[in-house]
């Protein structure tokens, strides 16, 4: 059979070696757990296997697969990553009145940075804490990313006490989801407020904060969403703004690699956060939507509509991961590690979801992503009344079907 190939089997080999490699590079990349992993790559092996079944066996490549595995593991386990020492730099964190923000700003206290937290209210109960659980190097500075008097007089605090140092880390954490549900439904002031914090706001921060982050040649880590890379249904204001944030971190990565600061993005799974646990705010949003909508739109979607997609959005918070450690570790990660990575995915399940979302067709994956996120079982309104009409008119015209077929038999 060998005879009929027109290529040499070394020819084939190489196909099947690059291929293999190409998918285990794409498979490490998006850091996906061991079954997912195995899955992935006995499905190219199987399908490699029948196209050059003669060439290299399918249980050579899972013997030379398994030994690579074995390899990089024994290699990690032996050599731990490498760390640069977190003693004396400087770290400015935004939106440190509750979740990642707040955990990161007590993580890299505690490891010897020099802490600049910012939050919207000094009297808060996030302010209060970091106080009482943060060493006298953590500096607490009231600014809300979207007042560029706030941020400019953060950046002369900042310096103040920096000194003739540079600021070796700037943390954009600060976000908000500023409503939920159909594209349809939603104001444009909620999409203008979503800009305005989560890009704009973070957008504004980096700007003013580049030259002490050149000067120390550091590092800049922004916590995204997937969202921004992926439709998810009725956060259309929150993704659009995250996706802007993610073109621009990726844009300024390219940038200041000359200047040799490194720019990461983080990408975290779900986790319970902010006001995000707080059915009263999911309850105040929900009326605020319902009283925002002119009476047709009201009447084509329909308030059991509305009021099943606040209930699902509140039971999917409600199962979110109280323990945000798989972030912070990731922020620690990308502000010490020697060579940090451009994208880091932090918690369960969002590396198979971009692995899906990049290589799967378009079909599967937004079936994956509407599982995975929210499972609406009612229509609008107006499409069930449609619906039924339909159905109607369809057994109507049945049974006058029916009733001349009995008459042509009589």
């Amino acid at each position: 059979m060998m005879e009929d190939y027109t290529f040499p089997v070394w020819f084939y080999v190489a196909v099947v070696a690059v291929f293999l490699g190409g998918v285990l590079k794409k498979v490490l990349e998006f850091h996906l757990s061991a079954g997912p992993t195995l899955v992935a790559w006995l499905g190219a092996t199987v399908l490699m296997e029948r196209l050059w079944e003669f060439c290299l066996p399918a249980l050579l490549l899972l013997v030379l697969f398994g030994l690579a595995c074995c390899l990089r593991s024994a290699s990690r386990i032996r050599m731990p990553p490498a760390t640069l020492p977190a003693w004396g730099k400087a770290v400015f964190i935004t939106g440190c009145d509750s979740g990642f923000g707040n955990a990161a700003a007590k993580r890299l206290d505690a490891m010897g940075f020099e802490v600049f937290a910012t939050v919207l209210d000094l009297m808060g109960d996030g302010a209060k804490d970091l106080q009482r659980c943060c060493s006298a190097r953590l500096t607490l500075l009231q600014v809300d990313i979207t007042q560029p008097q706030q941020v400019q007089q953060a950046l002369l605090d900042t310096k103040a006490k920096l000194g003739l140092r540079g600021l070796w880390g700037l943390v954009n954490n600060a976000g908000v989801c500023v409503n939920f549900g159909d594209v349809e439904l939603s104001l444009m002031s909620n999409f203008r407020g979503c800009m305005e914090v989560n890009f704009f706001g973070t957008l504004s921060i980096t700007k003013n904060f580049l030259p002490l982050l050149r000067q120390a040649k550091g590092r800049i880590v922004t916590i995204s969403s997937p969202a921004g890379d992926q439709p998810f249904p009725c956060l259309a204001a929150y993704g659009a703004s995250k996706a802007a944030l993610n073109l621009f971190t990726d844009t300024l990565r390219h940038e200041l690699e000359p200047w040799g600061v490194q720019v990461s993005t983080i990408l975290p799974s779900s986790y319970r956060t902010g006001r995000s646990i707080n059915h009263a705010y999911w309850d105040q949003q929900h009326q605020q939507l319902l009283q925002s909508l002119s009476p047709a739109l009201l009447e084509d979607y329909g308030e059991d509509y509305l009021t099943e997609t606040k209930d699902l959005f509140q039971s999917f918070t409600s199962r979110a991961d109280p323990d945000v450690g798989p972030v912070i570790d990731t922020i620690v990660q990308a502000l010490l590690a020697p060579l940090p990575q451009a994208h880091y995915y932090a918690g369960p399940g969002v590396g198979l979801m971009y692995f899906i979302h990049s290589y799967c067709p378009v079909s599967i994956s937004n079936r994956f992503l509407q599982k995975l996120f929210l499972k609406k079982r009612l229509l609008p309104r107006a499409l069930r009344e449609q619906s039924d009409l339909e159905l109607n008119l369809s057994l109507h015209h049945n049974n006058n079907n029916n009733n001349e077929e009995k008459l042509k038999l009589l």
